[in-house]
């Protein structure tokens, strides 16, 4: 199965300042992650005859032409079961179909499984092809994991144990190819290693958060100033997005008091 990788140019905190559409399989085509349009993309999409469109996840950055591309190919638009109103709230197009864990998306060159993997949003999924054209199976991922660096997963939306729980299913089916929504592939070994990586970045990060809470700090500021080593000029309030995800996973282990404003030891 052919999956081709476009990016496309559009406001978003990712370092890139791309989103990567992918176009899977072929004649009729599933479209994932339409950020924006672009001359590339349009015409893969009439080449590759597509009659689906989908997303990972409805942040901003990742469904800015899904009505665009449903409208100009007729295509069936999915969306996540039980979301079906936040999807339409954020492109603008109500879905014909919704998926769920385990749900195929038939193209001309074979099914796509979708894959529940949540935690940098709640309704997040990723797409499985098997016997792609390098004849390897692929994952495309979303913000699921990154080549390098990492990906946000900030409260209110962002949950933490369901994030880890989707890294470790990567590390258990073990695609030959993850394909994430900003910047390069990660194939090979590098897939398990990528999400090994991504596992011990958070373990690391709550360690310093529960450090900072036993220490005396209580509110998501003094946390945030001390649980990072370096500058947040810029995306102080992603950090502190993402320690509010920690301390509510923490609160939930029963390794901190956490009542949404400040926190305490146990």
């Amino acid at each position: 199965m052919e999956i081709t990788r476009v990016s496309v140019p559009v406001e978003t905190r990712a370092p890139t300042g791309q989103t990567n559409a992918y176009v899977v399989g072929a004649d009729p085509a599933l479209l994932v992650d339409p950020a924006g349009r672009t001359d590339e993309l349009d015409a893969l999409a009439t080449e590759r005859e597509v009659g689906h469109v989908a997303v990972t996840h409805h942040h901003p950055d990742h469904v800015g032409a899904v009505d665009d591309y449903a409208e100009r190919h007729d295509a069936t638009v999915w969306a996540r079961v039980g979301r079906a109103g936040a999807f339409e709230a954020a492109t603008g197009v109500a879905p014909d179909r919704t998926v769920a864990e385990g749900t195929r998306i038939a193209t001309g060159e074979g099914p796509v499984r979708v894959m529940d993997t949540p935690g940098h949003a709640p309704e997040h999924v990723a797409f499985a092809a098997n016997g792609t054209d390098d004849g390897g199976a692929a994952l495309v991922g979303g913000d699921l994991a990154v080549a390098e660096g990492s990906v946000v997963v900030g409260a209110p939306e962002g949950d933490m144990r369901a994030y880890l729980t989707s890294l470790r299913r990567v590390t258990a089916v073990a695609p030959d190819r993850l394909l994430p929504g900003h910047g390069p592939a990660v194939e090979g070994t590098a897939v398990r290693d990528t999400a090994a990586r991504l596992i011990a970045h958070r373990l690391d990060r709550e360690r310093r958060v529960r450090r900072a809470v036993d220490e005396g700090a209580e509110t998501v500021s003094a946390i945030t100033g001390a649980a990072y080593e370096r500058d947040l000029s810029g995306v102080r309030d992603l950090a502190e997005a993402t320690v509010r995800a920690h301390l509510e996973k923490l609160a939930v282990e029963g390794s901190v008091r956490w009542n949404g404003d400040r926190a305490r030891p146990v």
